[in-house]
């Protein structure tokens, strides 16, 4: 399996490891009420989901960087990849300006 890395173009998917569900990048807010509660959840219940669903991939044969793949589960075809970074930091973004409005 291949995988674009948006920096590096197409590797290996020997090169990553496989780290889950890309939603683990949305960690819950520690200090918010509920916080125990959402932590459980966060750390212990996981979806089982079949068809395209967005992973964490780390890149530790490479430059170490954090992806976001788009991905059939089904198929295992690859519909995409990007920087876990600029995910992240667009959701912030988008938090911030969604708060601000």
């Amino acid at each position: 399996m291949l995988i674009p890395h948006p920096l590096l173009g197409l590797r290996d998917a020997q090169e990553f490891v496989y780290l889950g569900d890309a939603s683990l990048i949305e960690r819950p807010d520690g200090m918010a009420e509920g916080a125990p509660r959402a932590f459980y959840e966060y750390a212990y219940l996981r979806d089982n989901p079949t068809g395209v669903h967005r992973e964490l991939w780390f890149h530790e044969q490479g430059d170490r960087s954090w992806l976001i793949v788009t991905r059939n589960i089904s198929t295992h075809e690859i519909l995409g990849a990007e920087l876990a970074r600029d995910v992240a930091l667009k959701s912030l973004d988008d938090k911030r300006k969604g708060g601000a409005a």
